[in-house]
């Protein structure tokens, strides 16, 4: 018998005050907060994780697809072609391709760290920042590198002629230095590039 039976059937005499504070008492009144059985609580917890595992099927199936149609397996490649992936690159894929380093040195060469872990994370900061201005337009045109990536460079031609030019280095660390696509700006990238009259090595204006 529920608890609203007992109390249409008690007695007329007892306050209707009186039945309730029996009733709360004895833990009648707040029966319709409780399951009826430890069946309850699970079926809440099994919605919860329907719930759950249809938002991480949504969440993978829409990053296996991202990563596919971006054909971000190409960028784990050392293939300069991958860089093409993206249009606005196509011009500055064919000015290395026309350039006097063009058959010593591909894009990964000269534009990521050449430390085994300091490679990837160049790669992941501009693989994140680059696809992000892409795909929201919103780059500079013509493109040009950033303080952060113009040291990459840098770095990259120390690496491979450090021998020829290490009486140039300055022994102090954050002394004055001419970058060396300051004179050699067109080993990289030919001059003669489409749609641009700014070198994509000129550090970035604010």
């Amino acid at each position: 018998m529920d608890a609203g039976h007992e109390l249409s059937l008690s007695s007329k005499s007892q306050p209707i005050t009186t039945q309730l504070t029996q009733m709360l008492s004895q833990g009648k009144g707040l029966s319709w907060l409780r399951p009826r059985s430890s069946r309850g609580w699970l079926a809440y917890g099994s919605i919860f994780y329907i719930i759950l595992a249809v938002m991480t099927g949504i969440l993978s199936g829409l990053g296996v697809f991202t990563f596919g149609y971006a054909e971000g397996a190409s960028y784990l490649s050392n293939n300069p072609q991958s860089c093409t992936n993206c249009h606005v690159m196509q011009p500055y894929y064919d000015s290395w391709q026309n350039s006097s380093h063009s058959h010593v040195a591909v894009c990964n060469d000269c534009h990521l760290s050449h430390h085994p872990i300091g490679k990837w994370v160049t790669k992941a900061d501009n693989g994140f920042f680059h696809s992000l201005a892409f795909t929201f337009e919103n780059y500079h045109e013509p493109i040009q590198i950033k303080g952060r990536n113009r040291e990459v460079t840098q770095n990259a031609c120390l690496y491979c002629h450090e021998e020829t030019v290490h009486q140039m280095i300055s022994i102090n660390q954050g002394n004055d230095m001419l970058h060396c696509i300051n004179c050699h700006s067109d080993v990289g990238h030919a001059l003669n590039l489409p749609r641009t009259t700014v070198h994509p090595l000129e550090p970035r204006r604010p």
